[in-house]
């Protein structure tokens, strides 16, 4: 007798679940199934499970696949069942292709395919529906973004758009997604959309979508321009839609953890603001070679400009900028120093130039420091005048964080609420497109050689 094994939290269990539990039966005579406790679910970093752990295993055995239903809660479980029971054949999604290879020493390893489309329909009737994603643009960041969403109950990465075929169908061949020849097709068989092109493409790729009434996830920049987000707000409010900007930082507990003892009073009234991020991007990218949509405040001031605005508010008094260009006036390296009636601050980033990326927040009684990288907030802490006087405070950053922005979008979609306090909030992203909108004109792109 071929015994198999498979497991997985299986919640709001739909077609892609029933499929899986299928082909892992055909595989062998026995099957067991393992379903995650919340506890552990929470401990690896799967976010927004919605049934209860009763709920998820009856819908299991109602499948009549599973010969036996055990409960996973500990890592490494997985090894001791396999000698417990004496498996034959592990078996999971393609998503987690790789990554149980060590366990080939001790039987045989398949990695199904996921089931490319889950339609609307549930194979139980359900309070809550799975919201399938429709991607487009195929970059570093969506090549993140598609293992985070495995992350998150309640998300099914369904297709994706990118004009350059070739593109979608490498990236859909990778993620075992479908691939999309129109935006309008794409929309169709989706609920919500996930921008992540060029910058440049943001805004119109957003208000298509928020057109056709689908919800929308945009990556930063959304907009170069205050008019264009004012525009895309009105709109997601006219469709009865929801729209959010990602910046991940923004979404993560250890932020939203500083931001409660920053307002709270902690370190008194706050005088002043440095954040600071750089990289060294390769001079052939996009970011370095683009003179009309790259450099370093495009794309990464979003990250730096947002605890400003989110600590100080957006009625600065003045606001500058100064910039290290190279040979095609590309922005390198950006100072943004603004004035407030009661403070100052500085948002610091840089594609060409490497210093020290921390945020540094200081206060009529304290300082807080979170070292680099901060973006990924995990760690910080207060500093008062006395030396020996630190508190620490950490909260866990999973994987890229991109599971924050999903889980944050889909609170607003369950709630139909608005943004919490702490998160980005509509005024505030467009004030992000203002500001980018003022760098723009007072750092015009430099005309290359050949259009002169």
């Amino acid at each position: 007798m071929t015994k198999v094994i498979t497991y997985g939290t299986f919640d709001l269990f739909h077609q892609g679940h029933y499929r899986l539990l299928e082909r892992a039966k055909a595989l062998g005579d026995y099957l067991i199934v393992g379903v995650t406790t919340e506890s552990f679910d929470k401990a690896r970093g799967k976010l927004n499970v919605i049934d209860p752990l009763m709920t998820r295993i009856e819908n299991v055995r109602k499948t009549g696949f599973a010969d036996k239903i055990i409960i996973e809660e500990s890592p490494g479980q997985k090894f001791s069942d396999i000698k417990k029971y004496g498996i034959d054949i592990f078996t999971v999604g393609s998503d987690w292709r790789g990554k149980f290879d060590y366990l080939k020493d001790y039987c045989k390893v398949v990695y199904l395919e996921r089931t490319k489309d889950v339609s609307s329909t549930m194979l139980r009737e359900q309070k809550r529906h799975i919201q399938r994603i429709g991607v487009i643009g195929t970059g570093r960041i969506t090549n993140r973004f598609m293992p985070e969403a495995t992350r998150v109950s309640g998300v099914n990465p369904q297709g994706v758009y990118n004009p350059h075929r070739a593109s979608a169908e490498r990236f859909a061949e990778k993620w075992s997604v479908r691939v999309y020849d129109t935006q309008e097709a794409l929309f169709d068989d989706v609920d919500l959309v996930y921008i992540a092109a060029p910058h440049q493409y943001h805004y119109a790729y957003a208000k298509n979508a928020l057109e056709h009434g689908k919800h929308v996830l945009c990556e930063k920049p959304m907009a170069l321009k205050k008019a264009q987000a004012e525009e895309l707000y009105a709109l997601a409010r006219k469709q009865g839609v929801i729209l959010m900007e990602g910046i991940k930082t923004c979404y993560c507990p250890c932020f939203h953890k500083l931001l409660g003892i920053v307002m709270s009073g902690r370190i008194g009234q706050v005088r002043n603001i440095e954040a600071c991020f750089t990289k060294l991007e390769n001079p052939a990218s996009r970011e370095l070679t683009d003179r009309r949509f790259g450099g370093s405040l495009r794309e990464l001031g979003s990250y730096v400009l947002m605890p400003v605005l989110k600590i100080f508010g957006l009625d600065y008094e003045d606001v500058r900028f100064e910039s290290i260009d190279d040979e095609n006036g590309i922005d390198q390296f950006t100072k943004v120093s603004f004035r407030y009636k009661n403070g100052f601050a500085t948002a610091t980033c840089g594609l060409g130039v490497k210093a020290d990326g921390r945020l540094l927040i200081s206060g009529t009684t304290g300082y807080i420091v979170v070292p680099a990288p901060w973006w990924l907030m995990s760690y910080f802490e207060i500093h008062r005048e006395d030396p020996n006087d630190i508190e620490r405070y950490s909260e866990p950053y999973l994987g890229p964080g991109l599971r924050y922005e999903i889980s944050e979008f889909l609170h607003r979609l369950d709630k139909n609420a608005d943004a919490q306090e702490q998160s980005l909030m509509e005024k505030e992203s467009i004030a992000l497109a203002e500001l980018m909108e003022t760098f723009g004109r007072v750092h015009p792109p430099k005309a290359a050689e050949e259009d002169k």
